[in-house]
This record gives structure tokens, C-alpha cells and sequence, in this order.
């Protein structure tokens, strides 16, 4: 087995491979530095990795491009992703590009932190969300004891997973808020659980990436869930979830053109939770 990036020659760490072999259609294998390196410049690699070669890795990185004839599927409909079993996945071509567009802009508010392995499932969201769905939340998190990667993301009227293992389609599962009675956290050194609980049954996600933010994105989806159902799924309390959602854009709109400074919009941002 390799144990070493055949793009860079460093001995492969835990690190390049907890996320996923990033093997190659040759047999090569990349480190994670070298395939965020390669994805900047192409961003298919990420879903498709194991198409390329180690030579079409050295042509990008070498000349900016790969060779059209290793590519024949690239470019079809511009490699749209799709959503498994998902009646809401017909967009044209323009529609998904404002979504995908309007989707990132919120989550560049939400300042939301989430690794490079997550731009996969952030290509799906256009069509898995209502048009006028927003994005409250957001955090790297997979269904435990799977391989998967993915997201967990909560919106006014649910909580969404799209979970994706490398090389195959995405995996959608929504919890409704009329269907979820609380929410819990376990903390834990490597991957803390966040938890959400059905009425039909428990359900878990690990998150690997960023543990101090996951105990943050808890405490954020507690103040939402974890009350009394008839209060957390209510008409008013997702009409006061999208209201203080709007508040936060303009925040991050006011710090982003200079007029709140970093401190300022900390604070601000603080108390408009609090409210939650």
C-alpha cells in the first residue's frame, strides 16, 4: 500500500487518510495539502478523484488544465450534482447558479466554518433547499460509526443532513420540526456527538473537524429544539428564527463594508442569539 503523496513525496499522516483514501485512478494516493492545492484550481476532484491520474494532477498544477480527452464527462450541464430520491432537484441551469451563489453569500455571514471536504455537499444544497429556505446553522458532522463525510445544517422548518462517501451520490435525510422533540451533545476528545431526538428514534452525528464549534452549533440548534414542541415548531418561532437570521446578514453586510468593527460585530451577533 502507499504510504507516501505521489504528488509531493511526504509520508502520508492520519490526517490525509481519516477523511478518505485520496486514491487515484492509477493507484496513486495524495495528501490532503496536495489535493486542496489541486481542488483550487479544479473542484470535480473533490466528488471525482479517483478518475484522475497522477498525470493529470501534475498537468493542472503544471499547466492549469487537464487534457480534454481524460475529462469526457466533464462539462455536461457544467457536472451538476445530483440528490438521491430528492423531488426537488429540477433546476435550470441559471436558477442553480443563483442558488448556489445566494447559498454561499449566507454562509460567508454565518462565518460558517467548514472543512474542504465539504464542497461536495455545499453543490447539492441548491437543490435539497426551498427557494426561500435559509440557512441558520451549519457544521461539518456525519452520521456516527459511517465513513461518511457531510453536513448538518438546520434551517427555520428542519434539520438536514447530506452525508457523502467518496465516489458515491448523496445521501439526504431531513428532520422535520414537527418531528424533533430535543437535542443532546456528548462531548468527546476526538469527534463529539450531537444528537437528535424523534419521535421515531435517536439519531447521531460525529464531528471530526472543529470540535470547539460543534459544542457552538449545538448550543445555537438547543435554543430552537429543546423546549416545548409546540414552541419550537410554531409559525412565530420560525418567523423570529428568519427575523434574527435577516439581522445577522445586515450585520455581516455593516462589518464586511467597515462600518462595525470585528469586536462590534462579535457583540452584536452575541446578543441577537441570546434572543433565540
Amino acid at each position: 500500500m502507499n504510504d507516501h503523496c505521489g504528488l509531493c513525496g511526504k509520508e502520508l499522516t492520519s490526517i490525509d487518510t481519516m477523511l478518505g483514501e485520496n486514491k487515484l485512478s492509477d493507484g496513486n494516493i495524495i495528501c490532503n495539502s496536495c489535493l486542496e492545492k489541486a481542488s483550487a484550481m479544479n473542484e470535480e476532484l473533490l466528488s471525482d478523484l479517483h478518475r484522475f491520474s497522477l498525470k493529470d494532477l501534475e498537468n493542472l498544477l503544471h499547466n492549469g488544465e487537464i487534457a480534454q480527452e481524460e475529462t469526457v464527462q466533464e462539462n455536461i450541464a457544467e457536472n451538476l450534482p445530483s440528490v438521491a430520491d430528492s423531488e426537488q432537484n429540477v433546476l435550470s441551469k441559471d436558477l442553480y447558479k443563483k442558488r448556489l451563489k445566494e447559498i454561499k453569500k449566507q454562509l460567508e455571514s454565518l462565518r460558517a466554518k467548514l472543512s474542504l471536504f465539504t464542497k461536495g455537499e455545499i453543490k447539492e444544497l441548491p437543490y435539497i433547499l426551498d427557494l426561500d429556505e435559509k440557512i441558520l446553522a451549519i457544521i461539518d458532522a456525519q452520521f456516527a460509526k459511517t465513513t461518511d463525510a457531510g453536513i448538518l445544517l438546520v434551517t427555520p422548518k428542519r434539520i438536514i443532513s447530506v452525508s457523502k462517501a467518496m465516489f458515491s451520490p448523496a445521501k439526504v435525510n431531513e428532520f422535520l420540526n414537527d418531528n424533533i422533540l430535543e437535542v443532546s451533545f456528548v462531548k468527546n476528545f476526538v469527534s463529539p456527538n450531537i444528537r437528535i431526538h424523534t419521535k421515531e428514534k435517536t439519531v447521531e452525528f460525529e464531528s471530526f473537524f472543529n470540535k470547539d464549534y460543534a459544542e457552538d452549533f449545538y448550543h445555537f440548534i438547543s435554543k430552537i429544539y429543546n423546549k416545548e414542541a409546540s414552541k419550537a415548531s410554531s409559525p412565530e418561532q420560525n418567523t423570529f428564527s428568519e427575523s434574527v437570521l435577516e439581522q445577522l446578514e445586515k450585520l455581516g453586510q455593516l462589518r464586511e463594508n467597515g462600518i462595525l468593527t470585528e469586536e462590534e460585530f462579535t457583540s452584536q451577533k452575541k446578543k441577537l442569539l441570546e434572543k433565540l
